[in-house]
């Protein structure tokens, strides 16, 4: 375990930062190589992989609510120095995936063919995504106990191996990819059965290399097969904390769902502009992301140690940081947002509508930056309720004018990004205030650490 109650708090961030960034790099590679290879297949293989790719947003709603409670708790439980609160969370959550992981992969073949049908443009885009999931599913099954494992060692301050674990998978799909996507070597090109295929795999691979470091290296949680048998106490402790996070995925995973079923009308080249711009935004938020992940263990080590003032600076610290680089992006993005779409298409139209899509949604990318930090700063305190509710607002105040513009004659594409950008703000703003109440309630030390010692 690493002690974050002591030290430079902008040094603690950095130092953890700068790692989660590297694997969340390697991590986003996972798509951008898909994405590139599926682009040679063409629009419509594009299309089926973004809209299909919405589901993962759904699957990451439910390792967030496995993730955040793992590692809030064991956060607090190492700033405590309870070792064997910190275990049982553990061994608890690796049970919890288990079954996760399992309702994954019975639920998602039934409902992969139904659910491309709903957001999908046409019948070869339907075809094309449910292809993808059918060999895609595995590996999010596989993700439940590979975010269980990585949240564990985030929550005592650890982040090497599971960065170690990611570079090697990734390498390992960037091989696969070219192989079973376009063929290569085999003559065998399998196209979207590939993509998944060559993910599945790696992941697979990865979670087997993560069991090894707990296994053999590991001390401070280690697996203890006396802990696996579920306790339903515990896993609610876990998911009083995850479920709220959770939500928010959930809540994202409805938006983009939302935004998909509202351009279907422009055609595929609209759904993958859309699918590319999404894809590349979320590369460039890697090194803001990381910064927002590093923020929750150092403030949660230091809620759960009573040290309030240096829980206070973490937030001061994460917000400055933060600021700075949703800066930086927001000029990029504003500068020359067709050279990041190019990359993986040639096609005018779709680059149109992803250059589009990111020169006005950056506009939001500093509300984005307060939303992340504030966020992690309501798991390390141990209440992830308010950033749910902030995200509500965000979601109702997107809904309800889309819905109502797509039954006009004279709706259009960039009418949604600004009505998101609008909504992302609001968001901002919502968390912001609950935030500022929540550190007033919980940040006040009691009474008997603060009362004056009368003389004599």
């Amino acid at each position: 375990m690493q002690d974050l109650t002591q030290g430079s708090i902008g040094r603690h961030i950095v130092k953890l930062s700068i790692p989660i960034a590297i694997g969340m790099v390697f991590q986003t590679l996972y798509y951008l190589v898909d994405l590139y290879f599926v682009g040679l297949i063409g629009d419509v293989a594009v299309a089926g992989l973004s809209s299909a790719g919405t589901l993962q947003f759904l699957i990451m709603a439910l390792t967030q609510s496995l993730g955040v409670g793992t590692m809030a708790l064991i956060a607090q439980a190492s700033g405590r120095k309870d070792q064997g609160d910190a275990n049982l969370v553990f061994n608890q959550s690796i049970s919890m995936a288990a079954v996760f992981g399992a309702l994954t992969l019975v639920i998602g073949y039934a409902v992969a063919g139904p659910y491309m049908a709903t957001l999908a443009a046409d019948a070869p885009t339907v075809a094309a995504g449910t292809t993808y999931l059918y060999w895609f599913l595995p590996g999010l099954g596989l993700q439940f106990a590979l975010i269980a494992m990585g949240s564990a060692l985030r929550g005592t301050g650890i982040v090497n191996p599971t960065i170690i674990v990611q570079v090697a998978t990734v390498a390992l799909n960037a091989v696969l990819s070219p192989i079973m996507i376009a063929g290569w070597f085999t003559g065998v090109p399998l196209g979207l059965m590939g993509a998944g295929l060559s993910t599945t795999i790696s992941v697979a691979v990865a979670v087997v290399l993560m069991s090894i470091y707990f296994r053999w290296r590991e001390r401070y949680v280690s697996l203890d097969f006396t802990q696996l048998r579920p306790r339903l106490d515990e896993w609610w402790r876990i998911l009083r904390l995850g479920l709220p996070p959770g939500g928010e995925f959930l809540l994202l995973f409805i938006y983009i769902s939302l935004v998909y079923w509202a351009i279907r009308p422009f055609g595929p080249e609209a759904q993958a502009g859309f699918g590319i711009g999404a894809r590349v935004m979320q590369a460039i938020f890697v090194p803001s992301l990381a910064v927002a992940f590093a923020t929750a263990p150092v403030a949660g080590q230091n809620f759960g140690a009573r040290r309030f003032d240096r829980v206070r600076g973490t937030l001061r610290a994460s917000l400055s940081f933060l600021s700075g680089l949703m800066l930086a992006l927001t000029l990029v993005c504003q500068w020359r947002p067709e050279s990041l779409v190019a990359g993986f298409t040639d096609d005018p139209e779709v680059i149109a509508v992803g250059a589009d899509y990111l020169r006005i949604i950056s506009i939001n990318f500093l509300a984005a930056g307060v939303n992340f930090t504030n966020s992690s700063m309501f798991q390390a305190m141990g209440n992830t309720m308010p950033a749910l509710i902030a995200s509500g607002v965000r979601l109702a105040s997107f809904t309800l004018p889309v819905l109502w513009l797509t039954s006009l004659q004279s709706f259009t594409i960039r009418q949604i990004w600004w009505i998101s950008v609008v909504s992302s703000t609001l968001q901002a703003i919502v968390s912001w205030l609950l935030l500022r109440r929540e550190l007033a309630r919980r940040l006040v030390p009691p009474r008997d650490e603060t009362k004056e010692i009368s003389p004599g």
